[in-house]
């Protein structure tokens, strides 16, 4: 039949392309691929709700998210990190998953359940939190975090599910039951399933935003939706990966513990201070983590410019969260799009090729942004004769540069990056990628965040405008390393794979 393929044979030119699984391996990739889904469901929604409620919170902007990524979310991460490690050496690798999971969902439920509908009771008055920003100027965004401070744990927690669990948890378990002959084919199609996840987190917050209605709490009645879909999605995920325990990873044409493990070769235990020591001399795990940061830096300092637009465009909670839900359905479709590219240019390209394009398609979009906002007030005439203001002109312009680049990240950047952990060992693959991973995230985002931080300490009563001119230099250096970054780790990826290949 066109478009299939035998247990063991080649596939056809159509399945190939859009399906390149074997109908023996549907057991172990459909469920692994639904939990990917579910995963980044979550992702998707807490990622908007966390910044409708910090940015539009009373005595807020888009300009506490640096303070709040550089003071609250890298620390966060840090704790999480040496917790991890700790229970990595006490818990089997399916109780540290649920160990990892379920505290996140137990808050998210607990929020939106509890805290947001008594407020009152956990935040100061807002009168009170603009008088000591009166009085302390300098320190304003840094006491709208604390006057907000349940605001505050609920973006360091929705920030640190993506590392934790969508680069740590999931990338982890699938990076130790995938064959290196199966990654480019499995992992493509986790990346395209998981895309339809942005077009359901994003209807889920319209539908919400729309059930709400004009009530006097609209936003709190979406909230709760939204969170009680997080729940459900979380419960979902602990049971399908409960059922991949008892029934795909028993069976031997899916996971072999002892070629896992090299053979049955006695593995060596490394303490936290030697993973860190390990990752820290090994010019492979360095460049892996200069990606990751460079990644975090670059695309902080264009989104954190693009949504202080966004909140003037948009100047209550429920029209920002209606406005970034309708932006993750236009970029579910154009992932779904993209994956399909980004799939064929695995297969058929050099790593280093799949690898480049993100960091040069956000240097070509994020530097044209920044051009744009820094000669806006030039431009304002010319827009107006055609009947769209510069605001509005901004902040569209930043949505489908967010789109592009967004959808470039999950195709290839996030595919690229997992592939080159493959080669590692066990060890490696758990405690290399855990602090690679989350604490270069966290490095990435605390880094251009703090570089903004800086600037707003140095420039009291400064906004993003003001600062525009600095961050896009420095948005133009940090791509450039990146790009030189991935051709020094594509090199090293070739020697690897041909090592492999002679043993």
């Amino acid at each position: 039949m066109a478009g299939a393929a035998g247990e063991n044979g080649q596939f056809s030119t159509l399945r190939r392309i859009f399906f390149p699984i074997h109908n023996f391996e549907l057991k172990k990739v459909i469920p692994m691929a639904f939990i990917f889904f579910f995963i980044l469901t979550i992702y998707s929604v807490l990622r908007n709700a966390k910044d409708t409620l910090v940015i539009t919170a009373p005595n807020s902007g888009a300009e506490v998210l640096s303070f709040l990524k550089l003071f609250c979310v890298t620390p966060a991460a840090v704790i999480f990190l040496v917790v991890y490690a700790k229970a990595s050496n006490i818990l089997v690798s399916e109780k540290l998953f649920y160990a990892t999971i379920m505290p996140f969902i137990i808050f998210f439920g607990i929020f939106g359940f509890v805290i947001y509908p008594h407020l009152s009771f956990f935040h100061p008055s807002a009168a009170k939190v603009a008088a000591w920003q009166e009085a302390l100027p300098r320190y304003r965004w840094l006491i709208a975090i604390c006057g907000n401070w349940t605001y505050s744990l609920f973006y360091v927690l929705a920030e640190l599910w993506g590392s934790a669990i969508i680069s740590l948890s999931f990338w982890q378990f699938a990076n130790q039951i995938t064959k290196v002959s199966e990654a480019k084919r499995h992992y493509a199609f986790f990346g395209l399933m998981a895309q339809t996840a942005l077009l359901l987190s994003g209807t889920l917050g319209e539908s919400a935003a729309k059930a709400s209605g004009s009530a006097d709490d609209a936003w709190g009645n979406a909230l709760r939706l939204l969170m009680g879909m997080v729940v459900l999605f979380g419960a979902l995920i602990i049971i399908l990966y409960r059922w991949m325990q008892k029934n795909v990873l028993t069976d031997k044409r899916f996971y072999d513990p002892d070629l896992s493990k090299g053979g049955g070769k006695k593995k060596l235990t490394m303490s936290m201070g030697q993973s860190f020591k390990a990752i820290f001399t090994s010019p492979y795990l360095g460049l892996i983590a200069l990606l990751i940061v460079c990644y975090g830096v670059s695309i902080n300092f264009v989104e954190a410019v693009w949504k202080s637009q966004v909140k003037m465009h948009c100047q209550n909670p429920s029209s920002y969260n209606l406005f970034m839900s309708r932006l993750t359905i236009v970029n579910g479709f154009v992932s779904m799009g993209m994956m399909f590219v980004g799939g064929n240019i695995l297969r058929i390209f050099r790593w280093f090729t799949a690898a480049v394009i993100t960091p040069s398609i956000l240097l070509i979009l994020g530097g044209s942004f920044f051009a744009f906002v820094l000669l806006k007030s030039s431009l304002e005439g010319m827009l107006s004769s055609v009947g769209i203001s510069t605001l509005t002109m901004a902040v569209l312009f930043g949505a489908a540069v967010n789109v592009i680049v967004k959808s470039t990240k999950y195709a290839l950047f996030d595919l690229t990056k997992e592939m080159a952990y493959i080669p590692l060992d066990d060890e490696m693959k758990v405690k290399g990628k855990a602090v690679v991973d989350v604490l270069g995230g966290r490095l990435g985002k605390s880094g251009g965040a703090g570089f903004q931080a800086c600037l707003f300490l140095l420039m009291p009563g400064a906004t993003y405008f003001n600062i525009a001119p600095i961050v896009a230099g420095a948005f133009l250096i940090i791509c450039a390393i990146w790009i030189v970054a991935v051709k020094f780790l594509g090199v090293r990826i070739e020697a690897a794979k041909k090592e492999s290949a002679a043993a």
